[in-house]
């Protein structure tokens, strides 16, 4: 690598970690709840990040705080449905991130859409569907049941520490090694894997035990 090279690379990494610094410690956003830990609670079961309440803000709303048409899939994975939204270029408070939400479909609903599917794909130990137009129309209408966050750069222990506090508890997966940390108080779980990026999922607290039953079951509770 040439020295001029080498100058070049050393100013994306620092200007990266500039950022960074930026976006996970004191400072300003654009918008106040550009960040994941500007989290309310309009009532003691609810929560709303990033702007939007789960369980009450649309597909179509989060598209527009976004600012991006998000991408519908329809899942099938061990015999169970679900409907998503995949944003891929999502820009909060300068950093670059990527968003999933999960859509609150009735169940006899999404049976319905996936017998409608126009297309079927294998993906993993999985199923994806592509939906018919009227039924991503449709999904764009229904409430957000969860919302994963997934900054577009990897994020060291003590920055959450910073901005979250110690969580309630910590879980290892055993079957892959990774650390969730719960917060129940504000129905979320950050998940660190050994050198990736974080995945941050949030879900109303009056949901919580949904997320974390098959944690337990798949895990260990460290100290």
């Amino acid at each position: 690598m040439s020295t001029e090279s080498k100058i070049y690379w050393g100013v994306g990494i620092m200007s990266v970690l500039l950022l960074v610094g930026t976006y996970f410690l004191p400072g300003k956003a654009s918008r106040e709840d550009d960040v994941p830990w500007h989290i309310e609670h309009p009532t003691p079961t609810t929560v709303r990040v990033f702007g939007l309440t789960l369980g009450e803000a649309s597909t179509g709303e989060a598209e527009k705080r976004f600012k991006e048409e998000g991408i519908p899939s329809l899942f099938k994975s061990n015999g169970q449905l679900v409907a998503e939204v995949f944003f891929e270029q999502v820009e909060l408070a300068g950093l670059r991130s990527k968003v999933v939400v999960t859509i609150a479909v009735p169940e006899a609903e999404l049976k319905e859409m996936y017998e409608r599917g126009l297309r079927m794909a294998a993906i993993g130990s999985g199923k994806k569907i592509t939906m018919t137009p009227d039924d991503i129309a449709r999904l764009r209408t229904l409430p957000i049941s969860s919302l994963t966050y997934m900054p577009g750069v990897r994020v060291e222990e003590a920055m959450f520490l910073k901005r979250f506090g110690q969580p309630a508890m910590r879980i290892k997966e055993k079957k892959s090694g990774a650390v969730h940390w719960l917060y129940p108080q504000n129905g979320l779980d950050i998940t660190l894997g050994e050198g990736e990026k974080p995945l941050l999922q949030f879900v109303p607290p009056k949901d919580f035990d949904r997320l974390l039953t098959p944690l337990k079951e798949g895990g260990e509770t460290l100290a």
